[in-house]
């Protein structure tokens, strides 16, 4: 169970906040010195994806790179601060909130691309784009991001989020808005069941289905009926989280909040008219905590068992990868875990592991974990640095150690900050030695709702 930091205690709301703003946002998230001199150079460098990976990429590039041509493919116009969208889906936040304009992030010199790229010639270093167009590149940066597959649940589509008791907070700024109104009308009903899902893929923020279950318990908690209210947590696996200290407190958690567990489930189809939701069993034995409200359906045609659950309000994850136009190039991972689905990379030096003009950051990369925009940031300078040793003939000087964080919200006002990389190991560069990770806190709430959309943003333009 948390504890309280014996530290924390004596640190109250006053000053942890004026403490915090002096020392600044950047330092947030495993800040990182200034960069060394720039590079002459008149390489052309493509970055495809102008979100937290690659604006950052464009920023500190523009600033390396002496003479280069810097080209980024980004067809937005609008930045979405995507880890927003539990506190917008959860109530807490204004949606106008998490928007800025790209061009506030663009830095000048930078050639900026307005349309989506259609495709990646690797052979033959050149991007094609959705006009026809194409660029040719001496290196590539992928920072794509990845794609929601809403379509491998069979009924289920973004459009519905929001209607017909369904949410997701991933579909977008309009969708996790939807989802709060859609969470309004179920607490309004006064009593019903709500089934949390979570992906058979990894996701990004994989924290995020764990956090909208937990912020929709504190409102349910809050209206005085939350005895008249069942929520069930379906999982495709026998983990929730990757990090095993986590995982078992979320776990406990739900079982002391009254959450039925089920393991080993994987959402399959959506039937909104119904309000019923199609499960298929994936597992050994499945892991559970009680039995209601769940009946068994016909075995499919491959032999899986099913389950149909009725349910007044459902939040879907959909299963995720990298775009289509990445999954159908060279750059696509050929073998292992990550095959068919996510960029092929070496993990630690973030350089394609087939084409050595390529690097990988953010959520397009096939890694065991890394999809948060505190992976962007320690992610950046490990491919800043060794692009341009590349360029140089040079090994590779930089490693990334898997680093990731997660503020994980487990009410609303209250939260961890759950810090680790590739090992697991939760001892490596805290951001704050006088936070104990395992704490449950005002704090970490308070970093996630106040501090880390600056540090974000420091991130976007370079500087952290």
């Amino acid at each position: 169970m948390p504890r309280h930091n014996s530290d924390l205690s004596r640190l109250d709301r006053r000053q942890f906040l004026k403490w915090s703003a002096s020392a600044g946002a950047a330092g947030l998230l495993y800040s990182t010195g200034l960069r060394a001199r720039p590079l002459s150079t008149n390489a052309r460098v493509v970055i495809l994806g102008g979100g937290a990976a690659g604006m950052a990429m464009a920023n500190r590039l523009s600033r390396r790179l002496d003479g280069a041509r810097i080209s980024l493919v980004e067809p937005r116009e609008i930045h979405h601060y995507q880890p927003g969208w539990t506190l917008v889906a959860s109530g807490v936040w204004h949606p106008d909130k998490t928007v800025r304009p790209n061009a506030r992030f663009v830095p000048a010199g930078v050639f900026w691309v307005r349309q989506p790229a259609a495709g990646i010639d690797a052979a033959n270093r050149r991007v094609e784009l959705e006009d026809g167009s194409s660029l040719d590149y001496d290196y590539l940066i992928v920072a794509t991001g990845l794609q929601l597959n809403y379509h491998l649940i069979d009924g289920m589509s973004p459009e519905l989020v929001g209607t017909q008791g369904i949410g997701s907070v991933y579909a977008s700024l309009e969708g996790a808005t939807r989802t709060r109104d859609a969470i309004d009308a179920w607490i309004a009903q006064g009593s019903g069941k709500g089934i949390f899902t979570a992906a058979p893929t990894p996701v990004k923020c994989a924290g995020a289905p764990l956090k909208m279950t937990f912020t929709t318990l504190s409102r349910l908690e809050n209206s005085g009926h939350r005895d008249d209210f069942q929520i069930e947590f379906m999982a495709p696996g026998a983990a929730l989280f990757s990090q095993p200290w986590v995982n078992d407190f979320v776990k406990q958690r739900f079982d002391d909040q009254g959450v039925t567990r089920r393991h080993h489930y994987r959402l399959s189809a959506i039937d909104p008219g119904a309000r019923q939701a199609e499960f298929v069993f994936v597992g050994p034995d499945s892991e559970f905590t009680s039995h209601h409200q769940l009946r068994e359906a016909e075995f499919s045609e491959e032999g899986q068992r099913k389950v149909i659950a009725d349910y007044d309000f459902i939040h879907v994850v959909p299963p995720m990868s990298a775009p289509d136009f990445v999954k159908e190039s060279d750059l696509i991972a050929q073998a292992g875990p990550f095959r068919g689905e996510w960029l092929d990379v070496d993990i630690h030096t973030l350089q394609h592991n087939r084409y050595s003009e390529v690097f990988g950051i953010g959520d397009v990369i096939g890694a065991p974990i890394n999809k948060t925009a505190a992976s962007v940031k320690a992610q950046a300078p490990v491919v800043e640095d060794n692009l341009l040793a590349q360029m140089q003939n040079q090994p590779l000087p930089a490693r990334h150690n898997g680093y990731t964080s997660c503020p994980m919200i487990t009410g609303i006002g209250k939260a961890m900050l759950v810090e680790f990389g590739y090992d697991n190991d939760l001892a490596f560069l805290p951001s704050f030695p006088f936070i104990d990770p395992r704490d449950e806190s005002w704090v970490a709430w308070t970093m996630k709702d106040r501090m880390l959309q600056p540090a974000y943003y420091a991130v976007l333009e370079g500087q952290a």
